[in-house]
């Protein structure tokens, strides 16, 4: 029986990103065991997204090292992409509202059964395969807390009619289908009352009990974040002469795209759907 554990340790040492315009954040460290819940603090602009991208194997950083399950970054940045999974980032990994929740569901199972799946298993029967899909689905949808028959119109509600904390849970819920051993979850308590906060932090708590590395962007920790053995606490800050916008991205190739950048991070999540969303 395998014993290794499924989340992804994640290690950082002096770790660093410029853009052309200074850096987004520098000097790092970060030492947190498999299945832990990682709350990455600070304010908005100070380089919290750019982390989350950079540990997720979408940015290249700059300076200091950095691990995620073992695998250095930026050297193994292709494998790192492959053991994690975005959630609720801007412009990266966003819901349609035009979409139900249904269809978004339905489209990620699809793209991990194509995509996600062995050889081996592609040539398993229709049948097998779309009963192995539900249950995907279904055990993301219990692990990110999202009761569909809680919903106004069920499975058919349109993303546009979920309340924050819903669209949370669906975000999540589909990242989870995947199966990563780093989940990163942007913005994660934006916009919450204070008990969908809780409510939030929460599922996530829950989810890296269960053995998934969690990654969390927040404005708040949670209430004992600084104090609770489970949560490990990374501040980002402004480092001097860091003017706003200084999260772009160094890999970013289309000017037209960079120009119309927001002066913050993430303006600099918005365009890295040119530089790769796997």
């Amino acid at each position: 029986m395998d014993s290794t554990p499924h989340g992804a340790a994640v290690t950082a040492a002096g770790f660093g990103i410029k853009g052309p315009r200074g850096w987004a954040f520098r000097s790092i460290d970060i030492a947190a065991a498999p299945g832990s819940l990682i709350a990455v603090q600070g304010p908005s602009g100070s380089g919290r997204t750019c982390l989350l991208l950079a540990l997720t194997g979408r940015m290249k950083s700059a300076e200091g090292t950095a691990e995620v399950a073992g695998l250095p970054l930026p050297k193994k940045i292709a494998a790192v992409r492959s053991v994690t999974a975005l959630a609720h980032v801007p412009g990266v990994a966003e819901l349609d509202p035009a979409l139900t929740v249904g269809e978004h569901l339905r489209e990620r199972a699809l793209l991990q059964g194509r995509f996600g799946a062995s050889l081996r298993a592609l040539l398993r029967p229709r049948r097998e395969r779309r009963a192995e899909a539900r249950a995907l689905v279904d055990a993301a949808l219990e692990a990110a807390g999202l009761d569909l028959e809680s919903l106004p119109k069920g499975i058919r509600t349109s993303v546009r009619d979920l309340e924050r904390l819903e669209a949370l849970r669906l975000s999540v819920a589909l990242a989870l289908i995947g199966g990563p051993r780093l989940l990163a979850v942007d913005d994660t308590d934006l916009k919450l009352s204070d008990d969908e906060r809780r409510q939030a932090w929460a599922m996530l708590r829950a989810l890296a009990a269960a053995g998934t590395t969690v990654l969390a962007v927040c404005s708040e920790p949670p209430e004992d974040g600084a104090e609770a053995e489970d949560v490990v606490l990374v501040r980002t800050g402004r480092t001097e002469a860091v003017p706003d916008g200084a999260a772009q991205s160094t890999s970013v190739q289309n000017s037209a795209v960079q120009n119309e950048m927001d002066d913050d991070e993430e303006g600099a999540a918005d365009a890295l759907a040119e530089t790769g969303r796997a």
